[in-house]
């Protein structure tokens, strides 16, 4: 899209949209956007049985309404709008989803339910499912970086206590949803100004507790596929939404924004490809070091090799991943676990299943485990200064074993896996795909997501994607 001075911000997103057909679509975007969608359907499965999920689909059964799309865990279809909001849900709850770096935003868990959603109300093919998907993801993540501060190297939205992955969603999945009901650019500007409006989230969870953030991704996919519905019904918003006296950047950041990252090399140059997918359901500050210890049990270490061992991050990820030190070493669940350094080690030295670590890992049972105790206990969690001046374009980590028979070892992942410089392969998602479905889906509808995802383009009707999803232990109601 060749950049117009005359422009809005949301101006200029509603002609990049417009303008983003499947067919305009470089092969590397379209292939990335098949890989999240399958992705973030084995997330949403694994995630049906948690009490908020159960709770997010009780509350939209009693909202009735007409039957549009497919929310994962019901039997039945749903108004679009709640569709999305459940599967938001679902996509968000287990913290397994990507992120896009250094923004920190995890764009597909609120985009990816709403483009389907709003896909599947449509009616629409595949084919324009990915682009709609596609433009989508690009805008959340851009807007994720127009906060991001460079010099600070940190998120200003993160910094006011916002959670930008749901306010900028909201935006990104009004995006999708409004090409999908073909409003044209000038309907996309102005989903864009309504979802504006819509766009929430607080991190105060993150600090103090509540399971609230799980919401917060099914919030922004409803929030978009209603700004879209409006608009087509003849709502409007303010073309200067975004960069205004009163709009979207001085609300949310008191004016401090980057506009250019919203703007250059919109259409040209692609950052869907390059959000990181999770190879590991847990707090992504953990990943570089599951990944050393995985190296270290490749070279025959164990867990009673061990004497001691000392897990180098970042400085700014010491106290979500290593402080204090005692509560990391003894995690009483499986969600404390996932933002423990010292069980993230033990995991990997202990053997894991998918990729190195999955779900099963992360078990109440195994974090009680009297063995990965002990081995907690010998495991320390330090800022290392190396690490510190990465992040966050990336999130390392260095290991340092001292094994009992003497040896000093360590290994160094200065680059995370499923980015860019160490992809995962369309392999490496379906065996996510499969060990997070695994016991909940029968083999064959399995085999039938999967086929139905990665030929996607070639398909006339998006409702087939999510019509076989439905997981063991729901019945519907």
């Amino acid at each position: 899209m060749a950049e117009d001075a005359g422009l809005t911000l949301a101006e200029a997103i509603g002609r990049f949209a417009a303008e983003s057909t499947f067919d305009e679509l470089p092969e590397s975007v379209a292939e990335s956007v098949c890989l999240r969608i399958l992705d973030i359907l084995g997330i949403c499965v694994a995630a049906v049985s948690m009490n908020t999920s159960q709770a997010a689909r009780e509350w939209v059964l009693e909202q009735g309404g007409s039957e549009q799309a497919h929310a994962i865990g019901l039997g039945v279809r749903v108004p679009a709008v709640q569709a999305a909001f459940v599967n938001g849900v679902l996509a968000h709850s287990l913290d397994y989803d990507d992120t896009h770096l250094p923004s920190v935003v995890h764009p597909s868990a609120s985009v990816i339910p709403a483009a389907l959603a709003t896909a599947e109300l449509v009616g629409v093919s595949g084919a324009a499912t990915i682009a709609a998907a596609a433009a989508g993801l690009e805008i959340c993540v851009r807007l994720g970086m127009a906060g991001y501060d460079e010099r600070a190297r940190t998120s200003i939205f993160f910094r006011h206590g916002q959670h930008a992955t749901s306010i900028c969603g909201a935006i990104g999945g009004a995006v999708s949803s409004g090409l999908l009901l073909g409003l044209g650019a000038e309907g996309i500007t102005n989903a864009v100004a309504v979802a504006a409006s819509m766009g929430s989230g607080l991190i105060e969870a993150n600090r103090t507790g509540g399971t609230v953030k799980r919401m917060h991704c099914g919030w922004a996919a409803h929030a978009a596929v209603s700004a879209a519905q409006l608009v087509a019904r003849g709502f409007t918003g303010p073309p200067t939404v975004l960069e205004g006296r009163f709009g979207f950047f001085q609300a949310w950041l008191r004016g401090e924004f980057d506009g250019s990252a919203v703007t250059e090399g919109l259409g040209t140059s692609w950052l869907v490809p390059d959000i990181v997918f999770k190879p590991y359901p847990a707090n992504h500050f953990t990943h570089a070091a599951i990944d050393a210890a995985l190296e270290l049990r490749k070279r025959g270490i164990r867990p009673d090799d061990v004497d001691r061992a000392v897990v180098g991050v970042p400085a700014p990820t010491l106290p979500t991943v290593g402080e204090p030190i005692d509560v990391k070493r003894r995690p009483e669940t499986g969600y404390m676990a996932q933002f423990s350094a010292p069980y993230a080690v033990t995991a990997a030295l202990f053997g894991g299943r998918g990729l190195g670590v999955s779900l099963a890992d992360f078990s109440d049972e195994l974090v009680r485990d009297p063995k990965r105790r002990a081995l907690m206990e010998r495991i320390d969690v330090v800022a290392d200064e190396h690490c510190t001046d990465i992040f966050p374009r990336q999130f390392p980590a260095v290991l340092w074993v001292l094994t009992r028979d003497g040896r000093e070892l360590s290994v160094e992942v200065m680059e995370n896996r499923g980015g860019p410089a160490r992809p995962l392969a369309a392999a490496d998602i379906a065996t996510k795909f499969r060990e997070n479905v695994a016991g909940l889906l029968d083999s064959e509808a399995m085999a039938q997501v999967e086929a139905t995802v990665a030929n996607l383009a070639e398909e006339p009707d998006i409702g087939i994607v999510l019509s076989p999803i439905v997981p063991a232990g729901t019945d519907g109601r």
